[in-house]
Formats: C-alpha cells, sequence, structure tokens
C-alpha cells in the first residue's frame, strides 16, 4: 500500500465498494503507473447458477468503473477508460487512464460510495415524491429508463412475482451451493460474503437456515415434506415485497447483447443506486427474476430440478406483461425502493491490499 500515490490508493479504496452480486467482488487491480489502472474484471459463470452467462459480473464491473470515475472527481481526475480488444469474456481488462483537470468539481455521489447499502428488510409504504423520481430518472444518462410499479396493488403483484420466484432459488441443488458458500453465519459484518443479519430473516428462521443448510439432504427433505422453503420466502419476498414504496425496473432503450453493453448498464445502475442513497432512500436488489427469465427465452438449462425450469418459463411470460416493459432483453436490473431505518448488518469489502496485482 506504500508504494501506492495517495490519490490511486484514495480512489481505488472507495471503487471496491462498488456492488456485485452475493458480494463477490469479481475485480482486481493492476497498477501501471502513477495515472494508470488495469482493471481484471472476472465472472463466477464456472461456479454460480446465477452467472452462468457472465452478465450479472459484467454488471458488476461496469459498476466497479463508474464508482471509480466518480471517486476520481474527488481528486481533481477525469477518466479515460478502453477495454482491451481480444480478451475472453470471462476475464475482461480495461485500461484506466486518469488526467487531472483544473477547476473540476467533486462529484455529488461520492460521498454516498460507502453508505450505499442493500436493505432487505421491510421499507416504509410512503410513497416516492414526484421530486424523488424525478431525480432518479435524471441520474441515469441517455439511453436507459425507470419503470416504476406503485401502490398497494402493483407492489403486491411484484412482491406475489418474486414470492413465486424465490420458489426456485430455494428449491434448486444448483443454488443451495451458491447460498451455502456466501452466507457468513453468526456475522454482522463480511468482507468477502453477506453476514448472516443482513439477510433480512428472523433470528428462529435463521438459526433454523444454519442447521438445514448444513447439508442439501436436509434442505430437500424440509422442502419436500415441510415446506421449509416457505417462511424465508414469506420474510425475504413477499412481506418486504409488498412493504416498501415502490417496485422499479431498469432498462435500456435497445436490447443489450454484447458485453459492453452489460457494462454500460451497470454504470447506469451505480449512478441510479447512488442517487437513491443521496435521496435518504435505500434498495433492494431482485435480481434473480431477471437472471431466471433470461434463461428461459435463451433456452439455459440452469438446474436440473424439471418443475423449477417449468416455473421460469411461466415466470418469464409474467414478466413479458409487465406494464411499461417493452423488451425483456433490455431490462437488466430489477429492485424494491423506500424510506426506513438503515439496516443493522452489511456486507463490507475485501481490503485493498488484497485486491491488488503485483508484477
Amino acid at each position: 500500500m506504500k508504494s501506492l500515490p495517495s490519490h490511486l490508493e484514495h480512489i481505488l479504496d472507495l471503487a471496491r465498494w462498488a456492488p456485485s452480486g452475493d458480494n463477490t467482488q469479481p475485480w482486481a487491480f493492476e497498477i501501471l503507473g502513477d495515472e494508470q489502472v488495469l482493471i481484471h474484471g472476472f465472472d463466477t459463470r464456472d461456479h454460480v447458477v446465477y452467472d452462468l452467462d457472465g452478465h450479472p459480473s459484467q454488471l458488476a464491473v461496469g459498476a466497479l468503473l463508474e464508482t471509480l470515475a466518480i471517486a476520481a472527481t474527488s481528486t481533481g481526475r477525469i477518466t479515460e477508460i478502453q477495454r482491451r480488444p481480444g480478451t475472453p469474456d470471462t476475464h475482461l481488462l480495461f485500461d484506466v487512464h486518469l488526467r487531472v483537470l483544473a477547476d473540476l468539481a467533486s462529484d455529488p455521489l461520492v460521498p454516498h460510495i460507502k453508505t450505499r447499502v442493500v436493505q432487505r428488510r421491510a421499507m416504509s409504504t410512503t410513497a416516492l415524491t414526484a421530486q424523488q423520481k424525478s431525480a432518479l430518472a435524471d441520474a441515469l444518462p441517455a439511453g436507459y429508463r425507470v419503470v416504476w410499479f406503485e401502490g398497494a396493488g402493483e407492489r403486491w403483484r411484484l412482491a406475489k412475482f418474486m414470492f413465486d420466484n424465490a420458489k426456485i432459488r430455494l428449491t434448486i441443488p444448483e443454488a443451495y451451493a451458491v447460498h451455502r458458500a456466501v452466507i457468513e453465519w453468526g456475522a454482522r459484518y463480511s468482507e468477502d460474503r453477506i453476514p448472516d443479519a443482513a439477510v433480512g430473516v428472523d433470528a428462529l428462521t435463521s438459526r433454523f437456515m444454519r442447521w438445514v443448510m448444513q447439508r442439501w439432504e436436509r434442505v430437500a427433505f424440509f422442502n419436500k415434506y415441510l415446506f421449509g422453503h416457505i417462511p424465508p420466502r414469506l420474510q425475504l419476498d413477499l412481506v418486504p415485497g409488498f412493504l416498501c414504496a415502490a417496485h422499479f425496473m431498469l432498462c435500456a432503450d435497445k436490447p443489450l447483447v454484447q458485453v459492453d453493453d452489460h457494462i454500460a448498464a451497470g454504470r447506469a445502475m451505480q449512478r441510479f443506486w447512488l442517487t437513491a442513497d443521496r435521496l435518504g432512500l435505500f434498495i433492494q436488489p431482485e435480481m434473480t427474476p431477471v437472471i431466471f427469465s433470461r434463461y428461459a427465452r435463451r433456452g439455459i438449462t440452469f438446474t436440473q430440478t424439471e418443475p423449477a425450469l417449468r416455473l421460469a418459463r411461466d415466470l418469464n411470460r409474467r414478466l413479458l406483461r409487465m406494464p411499461g416493459l417493452s423488451d425483456a432483453d433490455a431490462l437488466f436490473f430489477m429492485g424494491r425502493i423506500g424510506h426506513g431505518p438503515a439496516p443493522r448488518a452489511r456486507s463490507l469489502r475485501k481490503p485493498l491490499g488484497g485486491l491488488l496485482i503485483h508484477n
């Protein structure tokens, strides 16, 4: 760390707080000079059922690049970012050049890089104001838009949609392997996983989950004979899905096809999320229906559990009927949003030293 110039250490120390699925942090930093960094962007498709096409990780890498660009303004610098051609999708490389710009103002989103957090529990149903919605829409660059689902009826529709989707997430062995790896039990904070205190279930359900998740056989038994998936679906999806201000979808004006489309979408998503924090709002991502429905449209067999594949196809049909969604392949992020107290537990990030690649 001592070998890093102070401005570069400051920028990268902020950039590492970008969001990623299950706090996987699929990136590393290679220092090429005082004003140049090579970003290594990875994906988790070889072991994470939610990332089989690499797009969720690409979204996260895009969020990292936007966070870095925002952070750079706090040192009076702008960024020039270019992806190196010819690299595999599983290991993307981005050259970042920093340049001092006289009289450059710090981006107002800088203070919110570290305070942005996931809120998985119920929030207030107080509706967003017109000013808040306008600020969030304006946070998106040209070529992106937000679709809102508000009011009790629409919130219930989305809550039920999420509740049904969660059955896939909680009953397939491919997802069990991921959940077992990413939850840190008995913790309020975690540098590289999700602390169980931040998962969003009550203490009794958390203890039950910890015991059951020791073996897949237990999970399968309780799901089949005792409906063990119902309590977490109620607490993580149905109740908080209704108790929020609104649900939203972030969409591009055209389908996301290339890797660069997903990277750019991740940058847009991060500006939206940081703006929500600036407005005193919390967000809970709702990404698995986006992912499972995309798998269904593209014929990706993500599990050997046939009922889950049928349910994914049904959820995709329901998603396609959502008002305001003109093209499901342009959808890249869903979530719920609202006011409320800050969560008492959260994921942290790996120390910067552990993310540096040394030549």
